[in-house]
């Protein structure tokens, strides 16, 4: 077969790059960390003191979980040159009981009775066309909705025990941070110090494929802990959502290694949207399509420098990287 053309080739990577996102890592080269392109931002209607948590397209829907909301899960509906979105009620459910079969803290047992908001911590949300699950970081487990009973039931799956054997899940509230559904299996992010992946494959009942995260030289996590708090499939990739760096990046599902990542504190921190604290990333909640990239950022009841009384939480739309021929 002969080769073609140099120009030919870069013609070709940017056609597929404006339509899926695609950027073929070249080994030995970088990832591009690039600035982020904003398309849109909503300030989110009805999430005050709810702190959204968790994003993910579902059936063509933007869903949305709190982490102070144990029984209810959202949609957003996001319309292109508005500044707000009103999170509404997409499903109310009854809240699964505690585990029986792994430990359960002290603190999670004392909670789990103490307030019904406050039991799940649910973090993620992911589906496929059997359901929709989500994510207690409160228990390191994966509930599935029933929505002939109006339940969440655990799946067999759990991680607790075999993520701290290995080093993670040392801190509490610092634990799995993020879900997402890749075919049969499910990706967990793991949080922090350290921070990691976790792939379930059909049959993993305990949690056996751990992964480190390959560093990305290009991010700067501004002397903060290196985090990971949202994933996100799209395009045959994996997205993850690097809090405290303000990036996204997209990687190979095989070796994880960042393809590009785009980075948005000057945004996050821009005067039009900063919250009045800043001491750590508020990046909390990912999806991915084909319109681009979306984050939440989960403000902790905190208001906005330019409002103090506004403590909405906030829905950034960005684009896919445009790039030169030399970063690809």
């Amino acid at each position: 077969m002969k080769h073609l053309p140099k120009p030919i080739l870069r013609i070709a990577a940017a056609v597929l790059l404006s339509l899926s996102g695609v950027a073929a890592p070249v080994a030995g080269v970088p990832a591009p960390v690039l600035p982020a392109k904003l398309i849109d931002a909503w300030w989110i209607d009805g999430s005050e003191g709810l702190d959204i948590s968790g994003l993910s397209f579902c059936a063509g829907e933007l869903l949305a979980v709190a982490d102070k909301v144990s029984e209810h899960i959202y949609r957003l509906s996001p319309e292109p040159g508005r500044d707000s979105v009103a999170l509404a009620a997409k499903a109310d459910f009854a809240r699964p009981p505690l585990p029986d079969d792994q430990p359960v803290l002290l603190k999670a047992r004392a909670l789990h009775y103490a307030s019904v908001p406050l039991s799940m911590d649910f973090e993620g949300i992911t589906c496929d066309e059997r359901g929709i699950y989500l994510l207690s970081e409160r228990h390191n487990r994966i509930a599935r909705l029933n929505p002939e009973q109006q339940g969440a039931e655990w799946l067999p799956v759990r991680w607790s025990e075999a993520a701290k054997a290995r080093g993670f899940l040392r801190h509490f509230n610092g634990e799995s941070e993020g879900v997402v559904r890749v075919g049969e299996d499910f990706w967990v992010a793991l949080e922090r110090d350290p921070r990691g992946l976790l792939k379930l494959s059909a049959g993993d009942e305990v949690g056996r494929d751990f992964r480190a995260l390959p560093a990305v030289s290009g991010l700067d996590f501004h002397g903060r802990t290196e985090d990971l708090a949202g994933l996100a499939a799209y395009g045959g990739a994996l997205y993850t959502l690097e809090r405290n760096a303000f990036a996204v990046c997209r990687r190979n599902l095989d070796n994880l290694q960042a393809e590009w990542c785009i980075h948005y504190r000057d945004i996050e921190e821009g005067p039009t949207y900063v919250y009045r604290e800043t001491r750590f990333g508020k990046g909390e909640g990912l999806a991915v399509n084909e319109q681009g990239i979306f984050v939440v950022l989960d403000n902790n009841g905190v208001g906005r420098a330019v409002a103090p009384d506004d403590s909405r939480g906030l829905l950034l739309h960005f684009a896919f990287p445009e790039m030169t021929s030399e970063e690809r």
